[in-house]
């Protein structure tokens, strides 16, 4: 597909138009995220559920977070994919363990990103601090890294491991406006109240909130990405 074919369609446009395809599910999802935050701060049997599961998390270190955003970010969207029989060869076999290693990997990139945003930053949960790891999630790690990377990797995935459609994309011009940025925007629609109420938690509770959000964020990650050709 040629660049200014590509343009036609804006990219808060195509971000909005992913956004929209899971509309409620979304909002019950950051609904149900603030919920928990509030509930762990007001409402002692919540706290001292989430509190266990704290514990749990700190004794199973780094190993917590590469198996549980593997399964929240690999293993349930495909299930669900697989269930509808419009989407259930969307993925082969390979693909899909291509893409549970991927989000295993990620799993320990997000949690070591918390842990230094917390080192950094401070593990303070008030406005300013929030606010602050929220600056840097969104509008530094997410445009400058995140999104880009992700983009990339689900466009080789769909091009079943072929680099050479994934880089005539790269090179065809505009790629971060056409490819990148409605993701963006379909991003901050997911994310900005996601992280706002993950980094109002104590850091070991950051990331079993993250997969919670993640899963969703997963599949429309897979609805906005399509091959390159195939536009």
């Amino acid at each position: 597909m040629s660049a200014p074919t590509a343009l036609r369609e804006a990219p808060w446009h195509a971000g909005l138009r992913a956004a929209r395809a899971h509309l409620v599910p979304g909002l019950v999802l950051q609904a149900f995220a603030i919920a928990l935050v509030v509930a762990y701060y007001w409402h002692p049997p919540t706290h001292a559920a989430l509190d266990a599961l704290a514990a749990f998390r700190e004794r199973t270190g780094w190993f917590y977070g590469i198996v549980a955003t593997g399964i929240f970010g690999g293993v349930l969207p495909q299930l669900y994919l697989k269930l509808d029989p419009a989407t259930r060869t969307r993925y082969t076999l390979a693909q899909g363990a291509v893409l549970l290693a991927f989000w295993s990997y990620k799993g320990f990139e997000v949690d070591l990103w918390y842990r230094v945003l917390n080192h950094v930053i401070g593990p303070g949960h008030g406005a300013g601090t929030i606010a602050t790891k929220v600056l840097f999630d969104q509008f530094v790690y997410c445009p400058f890294y995140a999104v880009p990377a992700e983009m990339v990797f689900f466009a080789w995935c769909e091009a079943h491991f072929k680099t050479a459609p994934v880089w005539a994309d790269l090179r065809a011009g505009h790629w971060y406006v056409r490819r990148a940025l409605p993701l963006l925007f379909g991003n901050l629609g997911v994310w900005l109240p996601a992280v706002c109420a993950i980094y109002a938690l104590p850091l070991p509770l950051q990331l079993p909130l993250f997969n919670l959000v993640l899963c969703f964020f997963t599949l429309m990650l897979t609805h906005m990405i399509k091959h390159p050709s195939s536009k």
